[in-house]
């Protein structure tokens, strides 16, 4: 943070802009106040400016046409608006309009201090990241179709902001290769990323995991502990399948989230926290909403800008890429060449549809380079099952045909027997995650692979 840093100030009440003024001051920043748009207009006129803060409520305009004029006419400018004690709505607007974060009044010093702090360090759009930046962002989303360049493309632009970002897509389809890249390409790549799949964490130990507890809080507390919040502090808070929260954890969440604050079990008093929120499912979170499962003001809270990932169906061009990357991965560092896929191993992938998507695929190949008897993956090694209506589909005849003429039974048992092989491929063979996958329990998915015999099948081949 340059001691010559210069941030406009906007706010019609005197003692907010003395305030903001010496607080700003003190950090060794140049602030000029403004009253109105009309005055903050002209110092942006004459002036080049690091940060922009603004009240929501003006004489003459408001806040949020603030940020519509700065994201035009200075598009490389942070804008920080200031909004009303528990004003949600105002604060939501704000960030999907393009604003960097928000500040609640009264404004507390020690967030504005941490809004500044984070403001300032934003990379330059086009501009040149480290060594170590590039490094750490080497490898995420692979691909060249147009689909993954729009992607990446809507990264760079979500990784200039605060607001919270909820990612969706299938299983499998990077979301959180995303939520790091967005992490380090933005402001907070010094901090901590902390992932928590939020379906993995029994119920009641929740609280305790999200927000910590203090010694003696309950029996086993034998010393003060943080949680996920403090350990995020300062970066990024990756909360994977957020679908899975229950109700009352919800409530706790939504809390943190629009305070700014977590208390930790058995404590008095809350403490501040500064996390940057990435939520994800593969799950439709509206449609949660409206069954009663999600909270709606969560979900406007964590939904502010939406990332979808695409499917690997939706960019086949990119598989050939894709296996000459994982196969580099695989092999090894031997000297030796790269094995490669034959033109018939690539048509069998290209013309699959992949519902464990990019995951799923990097596992196949794996798979095959482990089974290949030479340089070269042949159609054989992919193991995608040469005997299922699968198979005959890639082969040009299509499923319809290959299960014409047997009983329905027979159709259905066919269809859920290739469904399970596929989860237990994509799991490696967990049968607990590839239930869940499937969106069944444990004792119905161990009954289905009895009844169709794929129990005894994998037992024979341990």
């Amino acid at each position: 943070m340059s001691v010559n840093s210069q941030v406009l100030v906007i706010d019609d009440e005197a003692d907010i802009r003395e305030l903001l003024g010496l607080t700003l001051a003190r950090m060794g920043l140049d602030a000029h106040c403004a009253a109105t748009t009309t005055e903050a207009y002209e110092l942006l006129a004459k002036n080049t400016y690091n940060l922009c803060l603004t009240d929501m409520r003006l004489p003459d305009g408001d806040g949020l046409e603030v940020v519509d004029f700065v994201s035009k006419n200075h598009p490389d400018l942070p804008v920080a608006v200031i909004t009303a004690h528990g004003s949600t709505e105002n604060a939501v607007a704000a960030l999907k309009a393009g604003a960097f974060d928000y500040l609640a009044k009264p404004v507390s010093l020690n967030q504005l201090r941490t809004l500044v702090r984070s403001a300032l360090k934003l990379p330059v759009p086009g501009g040149r990241r480290s060594p170590e930046d590039e490094a750490a962002a080497s490898g995420l989303l692979i691909g060249e179709s147009a689909q993954m360049q729009a992607t990446r493309a809507m990264i760079e632009r979500l990784a200039r902001t605060q607001a919270p970002i909820h990612i969706t897509g299938e299983s499998g389809s990077g979301k959180e290769l995303a939520a790091r890249l967005i992490h380090t390409k933005g402001s907070r790549n010094d901090g901590p990323f902390v992932a928590v799949n939020c379906g993995a964490i029994p119920e009641n130990l929740m609280e305790s995991e999200f927000f910590g507890y203090r010694k003696g809080a309950f029996t086993g507390a034998t010393a003060d502990r943080d949680g996920f919040f403090q350990a995020a502090s300062g970066g990024t808070l990756f909360l994977d399948e957020v679908a899975d929260l229950p109700l009352p954890m919800q409530v706790k969440l939504l809390r943190a989230i629009q305070e700014k604050k977590v208390r930790k079990v058995g404590a008095t008093s809350e403490e501040a926290v500064d996390v940057r929120l990435i939520s994800a499912t593969h799950r439709s979170l509206g449609e949660e909403v409206k069954n009663g499962h999600f909270r709606q003001d969560l979900y406007y809270r964590l939904n502010v800008i939406e990332l979808r990932m695409p499917s690997l169906r939706e960019m086949r061009e990119d598989i050939p890429l894709l296996a000459e990357v994982f196969f580099r991965r695989h092999a090894g560092a031997g000297t030796g060449p790269v094995p490669r896929l034959s033109e018939d191993a690539l048509s069998w992938l290209q013309r699959y549809d992949f519902p464990g998507n990019v995951r799923e695929l990097e596992n196949v190949l794996e798979r095959a380079l482990a089974l290949a008897s030479g340089q070269e993956i042949q159609p054989g090694d992919l193991q995608l099952g040469p005997t299922q209506p699968l198979a005959a589909a890639i082969a040009g005849e299509g499923e319809e045909a290959a299960l014409a003429g047997l009983p329905l039974q027979e159709r259905l048992d066919s269809v859920e027997r290739q469904a399970i092989l596929e989860a237990l491929g994509q799991t490696r063979y967990n049968r607990t995650a590839a239930a869940k996958l499937l969106g069944i329990t444990f004792r119905a998915l161990r009954y289905r692979m009895e009844r169709l015999g794929i129990k005894d099948e994998l037992d024979s081949k341990d």
